[in-house]
Parts: structure tokens; sequence; C-alpha cells
């Protein structure tokens, strides 16, 4: 690697066609990008792997990057360089990032000023790596989106991943009650120790009857929902009157009975953070930092992969069996 970086090449992953997790492809003699006016270049210590990376990369995504391109977006690291009139950040600062222009999965990344953020000593990279895309989109979901407010109930499907444990955190901060599903034991333990107040095991048989006798007459106010090719149908009958149904994660179509909408006057909602405004980064970030300090924002991290073993980290965060919190790269 030494030799490597004399010549300005690093490693990183590559994607030359769309295609299966076969096609991402590690390099080692890429050139190590320049930051240019209010970009920052960061040395990578640890990239998250999102389940929409793996959208993207079979190319049945909406976005789709110009080939030859490198994933990843949450990266945690240390600034190596800043492009000019940088004031923000200098050599040697810890950051976490919500976004990269050159790709996560890699040795050196370059990223945009407006998506880096200081990370606090309290966290290490691994965590870092846990902190943009779940925490952010997290916070879309529940409040910019979802307008949640204390006192009212969320259920988190898929809660003991990188987003629903985020949104565990999140929502209990803010005095909602929260249920989440998991798939195994210990995800439902998981889930319980980030800040549910009742979890349930979406592989048990009736587990919705659970759900329902749970909130008995009322319902939910908001559910987080992170497979809702699966299970949106469903959420509509689970919904208190006025609840909305905000849609994280899909993996295909569903048919649903839009009367089920009109008997609570309830709404379905897409989240994207693609679409998120600076200003509603900002305040995504605040929330995010402020949580950070106080303690009670504590990324899960999951299962760690070399740059060498993408491939399967792919593989993995689609099929595993249960997720266990943010599943991230270690160049």
């Amino acid at each position: 690697f030494a030799m490597a970086a004399a010549r300005n090449m690093m490693r990183a992953v590559r994607v030359f066609e769309f295609g299966g997790p076969e096609v991402l492809k590690l390099q080692t003699d890429v050139p190590i990008p320049v930051p240019k006016e209010n970009q920052v270049l960061i040395k990578v210590r640890a990239c998250g792997v999102n389940p929409v990376e793996t959208y993207i990369r079979s190319g049945t995504y909406a976005r789709k990057p110009a080939l030859p391109y490198t994933p990843g977006s949450d990266v945690a690291g240390v600034i190596e360089s800043v492009g000019e009139h940088m004031t923000a950040f200098k050599k040697g600062d810890r950051v976490f990032t919500t976004g990269t222009l050159s790709g996560g999965y890699a040795d050196f990344t370059v990223a945009a000023v407006n998506s880096v953020f200081p990370l606090s000593d309290k966290l290490d990279f691994k965590q870092g790596a846990a902190v943009g895309v779940p925490y952010f989109t997290a916070y879309r979901a529940l409040f910019q989106k979802g307008c949640a407010k204390a006192g009212e109930s969320v259920l988190i499907h898929g809660a003991s991943g990188g987003v629903g444990i985020a949104a565990c955190q999140l929502a209990r901060a803010r005095g909602l009650k929260v249920l989440g599903t998991a798939g195994t034991a210990e995800g439902m333990d998981t889930v319980l120790r980030n800040g549910a107040h009742q979890a349930f095991n979406h592989r048990e048989a009736g587990y919705v009857d659970k759900i329902k006798e749970y909130t008995g007459t009322k319902g939910v106010d908001i559910i987080i929902e992170m497979l809702s090719n699966v299970n949106l149908a469903t959420d509509l009958h689970l919904l208190a009157y006025g609840g909305r149904v905000m849609v994280v994660g899909c993996r295909g179509p569903i048919e649903i009975n839009p009367r089920d909408t009109m008997s609570k006057e309830s709404s379905i909602i897409g989240v994207s953070l693609f679409l998120a405004t600076e200003e509603e980064r900002n305040e995504c970030a605040a929330a995010v930092l402020d949580g950070v300090e106080a303690g009670w924002l504590k990324p899960g991290v999951g299962s760690e992969y070399p740059l060498e073993k993408v491939a399967k980290a792919h593989e993995d965060i689609i099929h595993s069996s249960g997720a266990r919190g943010k599943m991230v790269l270690l160049p």
C-alpha cells in the first residue's frame, strides 16, 4: 500500500457494468482523487454498506450512475487534504459523510463539504460509518416527512438493521412509544436494547395479531417500513386514524386495497434522503450530533468486511437471516 500511495494510487472497488455482486471489482491502481474548491479528501477508515447500493449496482434503481463508478456514501475517516478556500475542516480532522463524490468503497474518497460532518471522539470509525445514511434517513422518515410527535406510537419494521436501530433511538429520545420487529431472537434483543418498548418476531406466524393485540383498538400512528413490497397491505390495517406508513425500503411491487386508506384517512409516504434540501440535511445533522453529545445516539455496527470481500457483503446484506446493526467495509 505504501508503494501505491507513493505513486498517488489507491485501492477502490469499481463497477464497469450493472449486474450481480460479482461485478464489484477491487482495483489496486486507481488514482487518488484531488479535492477541488469546497471539497475534502478523506482517508477512509470505514465505509457503510446500504441496501440501496445493491439496487444501484444491479441497474434496477431509478438513479443510474455513469459507468464505471465506485459505490459507497457513508464514510468515516480522517481529512487528508482540503480544496481551496476551505475553512470548515483541516488535515487530521475526524469526520463522517452522508455522501461522497468519488465513492466510499476505497482507500480515499472526495466529498463535498456540505455532506461532511465532524465525528465525535465518543464514536469510533466503524460507528462513524453507521451514522450518515441510517440516522439521516430515520430522522427524515420520522420527523421531516412523518411529523412524529411525542406521545405517538411508531412501529419500526426491520428494527435491528442500520436504519431500524437509528429509528428506535431517535423515536425513543423524542418521547414516542416504540415497537420494533426483527427476524431473530438476537435481533429482538438488539431492538429492545436500542429503545423499543416492545419487540416482535416477524418470522413468527401470527406476529401481526400480536401487534394488534398490543396496540388495542387504536392502532399505531406511524410505521417505518423497510420492506414495503411484503408488508404494505398489512400495514394499512395496523394504522391508527390519521396514521402514516413511511416507505423507506422496497424490493418490488405489491397489491394493496386503497379503500384501506379511506377508512382511517391514512397516508403512504415515500422517503428519499437523496431529495433532502441542504436545510433539511443540516437539521438532520444538528439532531444527530446533539444525540451523540447527549450520549443516547449509539450506532450499532454489525458485520465487518475487508474491501476484498465486498461482493460477499453485497450478497449478505440482501440474503442474511437477520440484520444486526450497520454493515461496514474496512479498507
